[in-house]
């Protein structure tokens, strides 16, 4: 169906007949060695691959009309049991300001086959996009909101301040035919809410209990634009409460922009569950801020009305920078997002038992796909049934979109208590001890032996352990005698080339020990030292540490000073943090060998403390972060 142009701007005729695809071009990056990931690094493994039968539901080589690439997957069932399959249809390219429609799919058998491709609102030269759908299921209305914006010919991004508004369709006969789009701007877009809005893009719900039971809620972000930038972003619940004839502003998030492009959060692409108690958990993607964390979360307990609290950051919940879908089922709440914590790809399903509390780590996730994996949203398609729709690819997250039905019996189950290890550190709590390692001859009493397969120990996340701009030494004794793969001894923060982190490992093809921090300041600044040694894979037990102090990164090994370089900067912002021995971040190499005596301090140890370290009296230099003997494992039975 196409509407009349939006009042005062150009209306382009559509130029569907032009079939393009999207293609990416790989920039060609020449750097120091180990500090770019391989390509190796850069593919899903195969262990990740997991036994889910796919259905390819969009793809621009399969599908009728021209379109060069679809995106932005979302997905209802209707109270006669209709999945109703919506994404963008973009004609031109895979920008996100093009020539778009919004499509549709039906499917009468529970996703087990699907119906041919429609076109409900066609762009016809402008963005009509972020389809967010909800039931009402009252009246068995399905309601489509959705965001326009003026389209580019090119593949760039909608210029700032975005000239985006809110729409709306409804059907009511199953997704079948589809009314006229209506302008919510006068209900939905206030004067400050002047430059990004996006409604969704992802399934919104109907509360089912309370003094609010009925009312329909879909989530929104948007931005304010003053004196030339961004001053404010903004994520709120738009509500309905006459079955989606009228919509108002409910709770409302403002995060402040200052004047140097930072800002501590940015909730966006807004996703809404109903907890049993009838709360309301809201996630949201996150990014750039300076909190910790790709997701953040908050509650409502009013039905919509307000947040408890601002959005928090969600450190330890392993993402990248992505939309994901939030489904409340009757003992869990299910989370569908990548579970690689830099790049789109590995895509799982996480759940949380106690309200989104608490999330499964990635190991404990059930893995739908290991390899690219972008946006996603959930249904629950019947009472055995998830159904998961996703972009995915085996070159790129938006080579197409994908259906999966999951069976409920093969999401993974709550996980018992894990087996620990000791830490010292002040107040720490035990870290958790993944795989099996086992025990060994350690230079002070035992020390744990790695598998190089799944063995690794994680530390639970504590505000302490993000150094910020603080100095800092971590110090660590290691054996391993392997020639080649990424040998990783101690990581700490995020991981990619823009994430700020601190990690020692060994590269034993390179001919080296390395340690590496990657630093963020202000709004776009981000600075990589590395500092790296002989490679010491001897078999004999050596001492490493890695020390910031007085702007510069040093590397002993042995007690020697071996390498510097100047270094300045927050080692611990923007993205998910994480502390792991023996592991990457992402779970894609593991330590070959033994780790003994791990500590960190958030201070600069002098040398003669580092040469205390190096010494075999077995007496720590106290007061660090975190201390691990790593001299046993305790059961989690």
């Amino acid at each position: 169906m196409r509407r009349p142009a939006l009042k005062g701007r150009s209306h382009r005729p559509s130029s569907r007949h032009v079939r393009l695809r999207a293609t990416l071009t790989a920039a060609v990056v020449t750097a120091a060695a180990g500090l770019l990931p391989t390509a190796a690094e850069a593919r899903p493994t195969a262990a990740e691959a997991a036994p889910f039968a796919h259905q390819v539901l969009f793809r621009a080589d399969r599908d009728p009309g021209g379109y060069a690439c679809f995106r932005i997957p979302a997905i209802v069932r209707t109270n006669d049991g209709t999945l109703l399959a919506f994404a963008e249809g973009r004609v031109l390219n895979c920008g996100d300001a093009t020539d778009i429609d919004i499509v549709l799919k039906r499917s009468t058998d529970g996703g087990r086959t699907w119906g041919p491709l429609q076109v409900i609102n066609d762009g016809g030269g402008d963005t009509h996009g972020n389809p967010a759908p909800v039931v009402d299921r009252k009246t068995g209305r399905v309601l489509l909101a959705q965001t326009y914006n003026t389209g580019r010919p090119d593949s760039a991004h909608c210029a700032i301040p975005c000239d985006r508004a809110p729409w709306l369709q409804y059907s009511d006969d199953d997704g079948r035919t589809w009314s006229r789009p209506r302008d919510l701007s006068a209900e939905l877009l206030p004067a400050h809410w002047n430059s990004w809005f996006a409604t969704g893009p992802v399934h919104g719900v109907q509360l089912t209990r309370g003094a609010h039971a009925g009312r329909l809620v879909l989530g929104v972000n948007a931005e304010t634009y003053s004196g030339g930038r961004v001053t404010a972003n903004h994520a709120a619940l738009v509500i309905s409460d006459d079955g989606g004839e009228h919509w108002r502003i409910g709770a409302t998030d403002t995060h402040p922009v200052a004047a140097d492009g930072t800002f501590r959060q940015k909730p966006s692409e807004v996703t809404p569950a109903e907890l049993p108690d009838g709360t309301l958990l809201v996630s949201s993607r996150d990014e750039e801020g300076t909190d910790l964390g790709h997701r953040s979360q908050t509650l409502s307990r009013d039905g919509g009305e307000s947040f408890s609290t601002p959005f928090t950051g969600l450190p330890d919940l392993y993402t990248p920078e992505v939309q994901g879908a939030l489904l409340s089922l009757d003992d869990r709440v299910l989370l569908s997002a990548p579970g690689d914590p830099d790049r789109r790809r590995t895509m799982m399903l996480r759940s949380s038992h106690d309200g989104g509390r608490t999330w499964d780590s990635t190991d404990r996730g059930t893995v739908i796909a290991g390899d690219w994996a972008g946006y996603s949203d959930l249904v629950d398609v019947d009472a055995d049934t998830v159904g998961l729709m996703y972009e995915g690819g085996a070159v790129d997250a938006r080579d197409e979109i994908r259906f999966v039905r999951v069976p409920e019996d093969q999401l993974t189950p709550p996980g018992g208590p894990r087996a620990t290890t000791a830490d010292h550190g002040l107040l720490a709590p035990r870290a958790t001890v993944l795989g099996d390692p086992a025990t060994t001859d350690g230079v002070v009493g035992d020390a744990l032996a790695f598998d190089g397969v799944d063995d690794a120990v994680r530390l639970p996340y504590r505000p302490e352990l993000a150094l910020g701009t603080r100095d800092f030494t971590a110090s660590l004794w290691f054996r391993y005698t392997a020639e080649s793969g990424e040998q990783p001894m101690l990581w700490m923060g995020g991981i990619g080339l823009t994430q700020p982190q601190v990690w020692l490992r060994g590269e034993p093809a390179n001919g080296v020990v390395r340690g590496l921090i990657t630093t963020r300041e202000g709004a776009t600044t981000v600075r990589t030292a590395h500092v790296s040694g002989a490679a010491h894979n001897d078999g004999a037990w050596h001492h490493v540490a890695l020390r910031r102090g007085g702007g510069r990164l040093t590397l002993f090994l042995d007690g020697k000073a071996v390498s510097t370089e100047d270094v300045s900067g927050s080692v611990s912002r923007n993205s998910p943090f994480g502390v792991h021995i023996g592991q990457r971040m992402d779970g894609r190499a593991f330590f070959t060998g033994a780790i003994d005596e791990v500590q960190v301090w958030n201070r600069a140890l002098s040398d003669g403390e580092i040469g205390t370290l190096r010494g075999t009296s077995g007496f720590p230099v106290f007061g660090s972060l975190a201390w691990l003997p790593m001299d046993q494992v305790a059961s989690g039975g």
